[in-house]
């Protein structure tokens, strides 16, 4: 296997943020398929975040105060050394993380198009831009969008790359520092592409990966930044809010799913059958977007049933750093634990597992079967909990109008998938569901990878939004500069203040007839 040697692994601890690193605990980080030892890392402190903001700080002051154009310049040369480093990549999220080779080639490319979207926008997007002033001529009235200063983030270890650097890119690009604290058990992904934005010109104090606990780390970083991206659990994004509630910052989450796919009796079963595995089980479901509700149909749910099962069934797991598998491992025991419990509840309870079912500790430590349950019902945890494992379960309903309202029952809405006789069909019940991204004859992908298009969840699912422009501009304080021109708004000198009163109303009906007083505002530019 091409795990990556010892010293690079050592090259990139030594770019965490950690000001005496041989005076601290470390963690050791394991390769995921077979628990053997990749490297240490140090353990952050207080004094390491509160080291980080103040040289990011400085960093951040001069890096506002160039173009947008250079800015962009420097993300255009880190997008080319990502494509140059992919397998690299591709390597190491695989040993961090215990993902299949193509789950780790979507992040890996994932990532390089958000670059590759915002370098090219954001000049446009943070360009000043003109909006009508209060009176024509007089008033002349201009909108920036400004830095934030330093935007913390908190990044999880299922896509340890995509969402943590991804959603630096744009906060990078407004013209915003960052200070980011990766997941204990997936630093080096973070840092390898910390070490080619330096390479790609990015400097070094602007962008600080300070790894350590989340109590004390994630902490002081919701403490001190100027905005906080958060991807994670509800319980803690709702802990999280609070905490940037009371200190009157910007706040944006992206937390947890429990996704429906719906699938009417007009859909192509094999098709379904077969595109539902992606949307189910890539990253051993270890996705915030993944599938864990299907609801089918009556009268194909028996023949859809048949061909997803027998699928899951023909899946490839394994761990292997190449494209023959085609589910990789879980990532921790607690993971695991976390699967097998719910699937000994829901079976208890009264559910068949049709599929799957079992750990294959043959296969490695983490290895858990895609799981398919049947006979599911409200008082099983997997019910209405977020398993975040390759575990989904079938139900039949009787109309569409039942699978849309069950679908939406629910205190999550980040994705839904639906499978109709028809484009126009699937997307009427589209329109119909509450969920912050809807996939139309897929599962997630084209959602996600729609970089224009606004991506977050509603209800518990999140907060606020990556990718499109709010991506980008949420990073931003709009500021609104209105100079006034020949004459201020003080009574003319030829006119009584009662005279000039009356004015006021033909006046303001006058200016609001005139054209383009209602014009979209972009596309107005200084």
């Amino acid at each position: 296997m091409p795990v990556p040697e010892s010293h690079i692994f050592d090259r990139l601890r030594d770019l965490a943020a950690i000001t005496e690193p041989g005076a601290r605990p470390t963690r050791e980080i394991t390769e995921v398929f077979t628990g053997s030892r990749l490297g240490d890392i140090p353990v952050g402190t207080v004094a390491d975040v509160d080291a980080a903001f103040a040289k990011a700080r400085v960093a951040q002051r001069e890096w506002a105060a160039r173009s947008p154009r250079e800015r962009a310049a420097v993300f255009e040369r880190y997008r080319t050394l990502i494509f140059d480093n992919r397998e690299f990549l591709m390597d190491l999220l695989q040993a961090e993380s215990g993902k299949a080779r193509a789950v780790a080639n979507a992040e890996v490319l994932g990532l390089a198009l958000a670059t590759q979207f915002y370098a090219r926008v954001a000049p446009r997007l943070l360009r000043p831009y003109r909006v009508p002033g209060l009176f024509p001529m007089l008033v002349k009235t201009i909108v920036h969008h400004r830095p934030k200063g330093v935007v913390g983030f908190i990044s999880p270890w299922n896509y340890p790359m995509l969402l943590s650097i991804g959603d630096a890119v744009p906060a990078l690009l407004a013209g915003n520092a960052a200070v980011l604290k990766p997941d204990g058990r997936t630093p080096f992904s973070l840092l390898a592409n910390a070490e080619l934005l330096y390479r790609a010109g990015l400097p070094r104090d602007l962008l600080a990966v300070v790894p350590g606990e989340g109590p004390v780390v994630g902490t002081r970083i919701a403490d001190s930044c100027d905005y906080l991206m958060f991807t994670g659990s509800t319980a803690t994004g709702r802990i999280l809010a609070q905490r940037c509630a009371g200190r009157l910052i910007g706040f944006s989450a992206e937390l947890g799913g429990k996704n429906p796919m719906i699938v009417t009796a007009g859909a192509d079963v094999d098709t379904v059958a077969a595109a539902a595995l992606r949307a189910c089980f890539d990253n051993a479901g270890q996705l915030c977007l993944s599938v864990e509700r299907i609801y089918v149909e009556q009268e194909i749910a028996e023949r859809f049933t048949d061909a997803f099962v027998a699928a899951t069934r023909q899946m490839k797991l394994g761990a292997a750093y190449d494209f023959s598998t085609t589910m990789g491992s879980l990532i921790s025991a607690d993971q695991l634990e976390r699967v097998a419990k719910a699937i000994a509840d829901a079976k208890s309870k009264g559910a068949t597992v049709l599929a799957g079912g079992n750990a294959r500790p043959d296969l490695g430590p983490l290895f858990f079967e895609p799981t398919v349950l049947t006979g599911v019902t409200d008082e099983m945890d997997c019910a209405r909990s977020e398993t975040f494992g390759p575990l989904v379960a079938i139900y039949p309903v009787d109309t569409v109008d039942e699978a849309i309202a069950r679908a939406n029952d629910s205190e999550y809405g980040l994705n839904s998938s639906v499978w109709a006789g028809s484009k126009r069909q699937g997307e009427e019940i589209a329109r119909q569901l509450g969920t912050g991204s809807v996939n139309v004859d897929e599962g997630y992908v084209p959602s996600f990878g729609s970089m224009g298009a606004p991506m977050g969840g509603m209800g518990a699912s999140g907060i606020g939004r990556r990718n499109g422009v709010e991506g980008l501009l949420k990073y931003t304080e709009s500021q609104t500069v209105a100079t006034t021109r020949y004459q201020n708004l003080d009574t003319p000198p030829f006119l009584s203040d009662e005279q000039w009163q009356r004015m006021m109303i033909p006046l303001a009906k006058l200016v609001s007839l005139l054209p383009g007083r209602d014009m979209p505002p972009r596309t107005r530019r200084v």
